[in-house]
């Protein structure tokens, strides 16, 4: 998925960019960033509402030109419900950066935090913790931080789940999901940047061993398939 960043005044909306009507560009951009698609119970699942409250919404979102209904079940971002979403896609992420950086915030904290922070800073103070932190690409997930200007590419590189033993993986996302996961990976030293060896992989679904920094662990199919990157 990609768009160019350009922050639209309020003025181009018919509808008040509430908190909700954020979370939802957000939530949707998220998903097909994640190659899943969103649906009236996917958002539902990942918003913690019930589905007809989110059908609600979605009739508002589509009657301001924010999204498109291809038909009953999936919903699309139009190009301007997009810019808003990599709006506030931007600064969720800068906020987690800055929770992390600047205030020692373990990343497994960081999104919900976020999910708050993300509607109240202004202008203004995106720029300065923007510019605080020197310009950051990405957030401590490895999630890429939309840019005020240019072109974003919403990507993700292949699972370790796929990885071949014997090669070296290096890790450049992790789903931010599951906080337990996060906390596990953690205190394993996985984490984006860092390049662990692909030990070997148990018959009949059983973990991945990998070894970091002269460590081994093993790794269920759910973390295996959490974390991202690329071998060589």
């Amino acid at each position: 998925m990609s768009a160019n960043l350009v922050r639209a005044p309020l003025e181009c909306c018919g509808i008040t960019l509430t908190d909700a009507v954020e979370d939802y560009l957000r939530t949707i951009f998220k998903l097909y960033g994640r190659n899943e698609p969103a649906t009236t119970s996917a958002l539902a699942r990942h918003l913690g509402v019930a589905p007809p409250t989110v059908s609600v919404m979605l009739k508002r979102l589509a009657a301001n030109d924010l999204i498109n209904r291809p038909d009953n079940r999936l919903v699309e971002l139009t190009a301007h419900g997009e810019r808003h979403a990599l709006d506030v896609t931007r600064r969720h992420r800068l906020v987690e950066a800055f929770l992390v950086q600047a205030l020692g915030v373990p990343w497994d904290q960081v999104d919900a935090e976020a999910e708050v922070l993300e509607h109240a800073i202004s202008n203004r103070l995106e720029e300065r913790i923007d510019a605080a932190l020197g310009h950051p690409t990405h957030d401590p997930h490895g999630d890429p931080i939309p840019q005020p200007t240019g072109e974003h590419v919403e990507t993700w590189a292949a699972p370790l789940a796929k990885a071949e033993a014997g090669s070296c993986f290096r890790v450049e996302r992790v789903c931010d999901r599951d906080s337990a996961a996060l906390r596990f990976l953690s205190d394993r030293d996985i984490r984006p940047g860092v390049v662990l060896e692909v030990i070997e992989r148990e018959p009949f679904g059983g973990p991945l061993w990998v070894e970091v920094e002269g460590r081994r662990h093993p790794l269920g199919p759910v973390l295996a398939d959490a974390v991202h990157g690329r071998t060589s």
